[in-house]
């Protein structure tokens, strides 16, 4: 491989790395904020210590996040110089503002939230959590005012041979990031619901402690709804999207469907097995029409296939292939579609029995939830995998390709040692957050050991793991 072959690894690998982290962090912090609402206005106990356990594997998750996060923007400037040399001006602006505000106001109230249980008043604290949530959700709107100008390059003028910022408001409000925002968040909200969900059922089905029980089934409660209503809604905002992809990057959502040829009314791909060098299918099963009324909400409309697409590109762009890998875009977008619906079965399948409170007496439920935490991993992951291959081969849409962007004096071997360096480096960090995120979930609300002295009464006997 070359060294744009091993800066696209790099950049790929690092990226899904941290994106583990990101969607917990957004999704768990509403959920602590909310349940240390409850403790502040009920005065209810169990809540505090719910807010304990679950703050401090939101904790735990935020710190892994951050590590992670750093390597991100060091890479612009180690790979891909001619990319910051072409579209730094436009592209620093937001990366800066998240760096400078978004994040030192999210940083600022977590130090005082952590160290500010029994020394502040309590809706003084209450208030501290809740701007840790509106700074870490600012955070995300900010990267992806960035990514947006890559997907949907808006606010800029070209000048002596880069992009120019010419209009800051045109940029911060790209209608891109109005659709990707919702979505990103919405997804969190699910993986933090999934989060709470999986291991409450966990321990509703090993902990016999009564304390414990009573404060997993609460979590459960609240968990169960959580994941479906956030559910519902990334499906909602991601039906929107798709439509607004369809304008705006017609070839993404064409190799989503391999769709090698314009359809009016264009069918969905149920399972398709295609030549991808011949453009053609060799087996595939197909909905008629439903292509058309997901893109248009009624069952005819054209959409263009890869084939006309191409053609069009080149006769605008110059020569070349326009079309993104399709067989990774295809899978990665079923994936995410595939993980996302059963994702809302087993939210609605949970919702269903706490509302007749019956979900302690469905053990194979409870120990599906538990695997179930995976369900929002996978769909993230493949999600933001399918929107940047999908967007192939530009790294800015229509204005740059990402060949044109690598760094041209960093060679194959230094880009390969920093790909080995990073790999080890993040496995070893996705390892340690594993291990204490199990550690401290296993541990239950009421041991005084790993949560500390918060008012905890002693336990009348140990926590069964």
């Amino acid at each position: 491989m070359d060294a744009l072959d091993l800066a696209r690894w790099q950049f790929g690998v690092t990226t899904v790395y941290h994106f583990f982290f990101v969607p917990l962090t957004l999704g768990l912090v509403w959920v602590v904020a909310i349940l240390h609402t409850a403790w502040v206005v009920t005065g209810q106990d169990v809540y505090k210590r719910m807010t304990k356990f679950w703050g401090k594997l939101f904790l735990i998750n935020f710190a892994m996040g951050v590590v992670t996060g750093i390597v991100q923007e060091f890479q612009f400037g180690m790979n891909w110089s001619e990319y910051s040399r072409y579209v730094g001006d436009v592209f620093g602006a937001p990366l800066a503002i998240e760096a400078l505000l978004a994040f030192f106001l999210e940083s600022t109230f977590l130090g005082i939230w952590i160290f500010g249980w029994d020394k502040l008043p309590k809706k003084v604290h209450l208030a501290s959590i809740w701007l840790v949530a509106v700074g870490s959700n600012l955070s995300a709107y900010w990267i992806l005012v960035a990514n947006s100008f890559m997907q949907q390059p808006m606010g800029y003028v070209l000048r002596n041979g880069r992009a120019e910022m010419e209009s800051f408001w045109t940029l911060i409000t790209n209608p891109h990031v109005f659709v990707q925002f919702p979505h990103v968040i919405a997804g969190a909200m699910a993986t933090a619901g999934f989060f709470v969900l999986g291991i409450s059922a966990w321990h509703l089905l090993r902990t016999r402690d009564e304390e414990n029980r009573d404060a997993f089934r609460r979590s459960f409660r609240f968990g169960g709804v959580y994941a479906l209503v956030a559910t519902i809604a990334v499906m909602a905002v991601g039906h929107t999207q798709a439509q607004y992809m369809m304008k705006v990057q017609p070839m993404k959502m064409a190799a989503a469907e391999a769709l090698w040829e314009t359809e009016n009314p264009a069918a969905m791909s149920l399972f398709t097995w295609g030549d991808e060098p011949q453009r053609r299918d060799v087996f595939a099963v197909k909905v008629p029409g439903l292509l058309s009324f997901l893109a248009y909400n009624r069952f005819d409309g054209e959409v263009k296939g890869i084939k006309e697409l191409d053609a069009m590109y080149q006769a605008q762009y110059g020569p070349g292939s326009y079309a993104p890998p399709v067989k990774w875009t295809y899978w990665t977008f079923r994936l995410m579609v595939g993980a996302g619906v059963l994702m809302l079965l087993f939210g609605a399948w949970a919702v269903f029995t706490i509302v007749r409170e019956r979900f302690e007496q469905r053990p194979l439920m409870l120990r599906l939830l538990v695997w179930a935490i995976a369900l929002p991993y996978i769909a993230n992951s493949t999600g933001w995998i399918f929107t940047e291959i999908g967007r192939q081969p530009w790294i800015v849409y229509g204005l740059q390709k990402t060949a044109d962007a690598v760094s041209p004096t960093v060679t194959a071997a230094e880009v390969a040692f920093s790909l080995f360096v990073f790999t080890a480096l993040y496995g070893a960090l996705m390892g340690a957050d594993i291990y204490l995120l199990r550690k401290y979930a296993k541990a239950g609300i009421t041991n005084p050991d790993l949560h500390g002295a918060v008012d905890v009464e002693p336990m009348t006997e140990p926590v069964r793991l």
